[in-house]
Parts: C-alpha cells; structure tokens; sequence
C-alpha cells in the first residue's frame, strides 16, 4: 500500500450526511438534542424538572467517546488497552483511588473486548461516539445524580426511558409526523441549526464530479429529514450533485455481511416500499440496503472489477469502522475535535482562522457554554491522557493513547476538521496516510492535535 492517499486515485467517492457534508452549529443544535431528551423524560416520564435547568458550566462534561456501564452507572474514558483512564459516578468525577478500587490495580474494563471487536451495541454499555446523541451522556449522567441522591440504586432502569427518548425524536416518521422536540424544531428555523456548505465546498464536489468520479450520499437519517438539510446546505439542485442517494441506512448495519443484510427499498412520497429489491441495478435515490449490492452496482457504474472507493464520515462506529474493515474502503474521518486543539491554525489558514469566529475555534461563546468539540477540564483531551496509578513512583502517570485516538489511527486512512479544510486543494493532492509504521502524529490534516504533538516531543519513539 502506497504511504499517500489521493482523492484522484479513487472511483467513488462518497459521504455521510451529518457532521460530515452538513455541519451543524455545535451550540444550539447540542442544546436543542438536549432539551429534546430531557423534556421526554419530564413529560412523558415523571422525572424531576430539575432535568430542564441547565447552566452554561454543565457542557464541560458533555465529550465525545465516553461509555456508560449501565452495571454501576459510569460514564469512563479509555485508554487504548482498554485501561480507565477518567471516570465519572453521575456528573462526579471518581478519585484516582475511587477508580482503583472499582476496576482494579490495572484499572481495566472488563467489557472492552467486547467493544474493540466490532463496536457493537450491547446490553452491558452504551458508546457514545456521535454528536446526536452526544447530550444524552450529559442528560443520563444527570438522571444518575438525581438516582443517588433518591437512594435509588438501580441504574440500569432509566436506560428504557433514555431510548424511548431517543426514538421519540428520532424515529423515522416523527419528521412527517411533526412529533417530539428536535424536527420540528429544525424544520421552523433551519437556519438556526444547519451551516450552509461555502462555495469552496460546492465547487470542490462539482469538480470531483467533472473529474469523472461517481458521487454517493449514505446516511441513516429518514429521507425527508435529508431533503431538507441538502436544500438548506447545497440548494434545491442537489440531487445532480449525486448518482446514488441511500437513506434510512441504517449504519453500521449497512455494512453487514450474509444473511443479516437488509434490501434496498425503492421511495415514493418518502414512504419505503414494502418488498425489498432483489438487487440494485441503476442509480438513483434507495432507502436501507447493503453494501454487497451497492457494490456490485458501483462496479457497472465504474467498469471496474473493484472500484476504488473513499468515504468521508464522523463516526469511528458507524462509518470508518464498518466501511473499511468490511467494505474495504478508503476512509476520511471528520474530526470536529481537530479544530478543538488548533488543527485549523495550520501555516496555510491561519490568518483565515483568526477571523473565525469562536465558536468555529472550538472556545466558549458569549455564555461561557463549551462547544462538545472542545477538549474538556472534567475529561481532557479525546486523543491522549494521564493514566495515574496509586503507587509513589506513578504520581505523576503516565501517557497513553484513548481508544478513540487508536481507532481513527488503526480504520482511518486521514482525518481531517471538515471537508473545508481540503476544498482549495487539487484532487491530486497526496495526504500521508495513517500506518503502524510510522508516527501517530500523521494522518491528520491541516496538521495533528496539540496534544499528540505534545506527546510526540516527549516520545522519541513517536
């Protein structure tokens, strides 16, 4: 394999939806998925009010790649071997000591084999990986303090109630049906919530278009939830910019493999056909499927035996994960959390950066409200923390790796802050490619964290 990845090597090129092509304004839209969850809770489920007051502060606690162990009601961050690096009770921060009592000298997760495998949603644990449902760490951390405090010890038995608030926003006919907080919400004021694609960004799809590549859409968002953030990002023409739209897809279940595969379902009005096609034979807008059917359509499309296909997505679970190991793709992973240690800054956009407003920076805005992309005074940074151990030489702990940071390494062929970052450079730009081989610092572009180049200059060896 080559040391260099270049969109002009690749046949399809393809993207997820959210926080990939559409980004949101992080702020609101956190606040909104928020109050959506927890308004549930309180209306439709009988929990204290207080769930519904929630001050600026508060956001610090709100990070990506936690975990909640639904045994004892823990929100941990993990090291790559699976060690506890951070753990909270609620919204409290454990000890060093609290930790080492719980899991051990070696401070190990007893569940993270199970997770590193195949990512897969579990009875025992819930990851929290994507920005939709990135609030609800915050909203069942605070179920869990109201718990203690009550003397309930059941944890387990709000996690029902947490799902049944996430289908009731989210389920696929809530957007018709204008039901639950976030669509409607969305749907009056879009603007409020959804960042238009700039005109480098339209440009650069146009031109990967005139260069002959063919053009997906693949997201697990309802059809009519997607029409209306391409309208609003890209314009009412989208749909020329895309040979294939795929919705409802249900990542990372798209990816399967024989028998556990869904059919494509053909759209009309956006209502699903009720009997699965047997195969994908032409372009156009599709709504589940599998990969294995795509692929064979892409192979038409493109006269070549194996398609050289590249995916942009956020989510380490349901799109670089799936997509590479399974589908063999290149992958490109959008990482808001670079911008949240200066990835943006870089030689090249710095001035342009500087005009940036704060909230783009990944800083605070004029409510002191900490944007999720941001690293974290209660959880750190999403690529590397200290693990401390109780003994007297350890006191100072050491360096590791998150497990977040071992995955975008290990199924991410780059990572970069957004597809803007890339819009002004030719497609036959050469980015180095993520590789065990060479140091953990490459594979991001503009340039990598401020915290693994940090621990690079303390590492030789890295």
């Amino acid at each position: 394999m080559s040391d260099v990845f270049s969109l002009s090597d690749c046949d399809v090129v393809g993207f997820d939806l959210d926080h990939t092509l559409c980004r949101y304004h992080l702020l609101e839209t956190s606040r909104l998925i928020y109050d959506s969850f927890a308004r549930y809770l309180v209306e439709h489920k009988g929990y204290d009010n207080e769930l519904l007051t929630l001050t600026p502060d508060r956001w610090d606690f709100c990070f990506k790649g936690l975990v909640m162990d639904f045994e004892d009601g823990h929100l941990i961050k993990l090291a790559e071997d699976g060690t506890v690096l951070r753990a909270a009770r609620g919204t409290k921060s454990l000890s060093t000591e609290e930790i080492v009592q719980h899991y051990g000298k070696k401070q190990e997760w007893q569940h993270f084999n199970s997770l590193k495998a195949s990512f897969t949603r579990s009875a025992k644990y819930y990851f929290y990986d994507n920005y939709f449902d990135l609030p609800g760490a915050l909203l069942s951390a605070r179920v869990v303090d109201q718990m203690l405090q009550s003397g309930n010890q059941r944890i387990l038995d709000f996690w029902k109630d947490m799902m049944s608030a996430i289908d009731h926003n989210y389920n696929t006919s809530a957007f018709k049906e204008n039901t639950g907080t976030y669509f409607p919400s969305v749907k009056k004021d879009p603007g409020k919530y959804l960042q238009p694609c700039s005109e480098a960004v339209k440009a650069w799809l146009r031109s990967l278009k005139s260069a002959g590549k063919v053009l997906l859409l693949i997201t697990s968002s309802h059809s009519d939830y997607c029409r209306l953030v391409c309208e609003h990002i890209l314009g009412k023409d989208f749909e020329e910019l895309f040979e294939v739209v795929i919705t409802n897809a249900l990542k990372p279940g798209f990816f399967s493999q024989i028998p556990e595969q869904r059919p494509f379902r053909t759209l009309v009005n956006d209502e699903e056909s009720t009997e699965g096609l047997p195969s994908l034979d032409k372009p156009g807008w599709y709504s589940q499927g599998n990969w294995a059917h795509l692929h064979e359509l892409l192979k038409t499309m493109t006269g070549q035996s194996e398609p050289q296909v590249v995916y942009f997505g956020d989510s380490v679970r349901s799109d670089v994960f799936p997509a590479s190991c399974y589908g063999n793709w290149e992958t490109v992973l959008i990482s808001e959390e670079l911008e949240g240690e200066g990835a943006q800054t870089s030689d090249a956009k710095s001035k342009d950066a500087d005009a940036e407003p704060l909230e783009k920076k990944g800083k605070y805005d004029s409510k002191n409200m900490k944007t999720p992309s941001a690293p974290s005074e209660q959880w750190g940074s999403y690529f590397v923390d200290v693990c401390k151990g109780l003994e007297e030489e350890e006191e100072e702990g050491s360096l590791k790796y998150t497990w977040c940071c071992h995955s975008i390494n290990t199924y991410s062929t780059i990572a970069i802050p957004s597809i803007e970052a890339i819009a002004d450079l030719p497609l036959d730009y050469k980015f180095p490619r993520f590789s065990p081989n060479k140091p953990r610092t490459t594979g991001y572009y503009p340039r990598p964290p401020e915290s693994l180049l940090r621990m690079s200059e303390n590492s030789p060896r890295e």
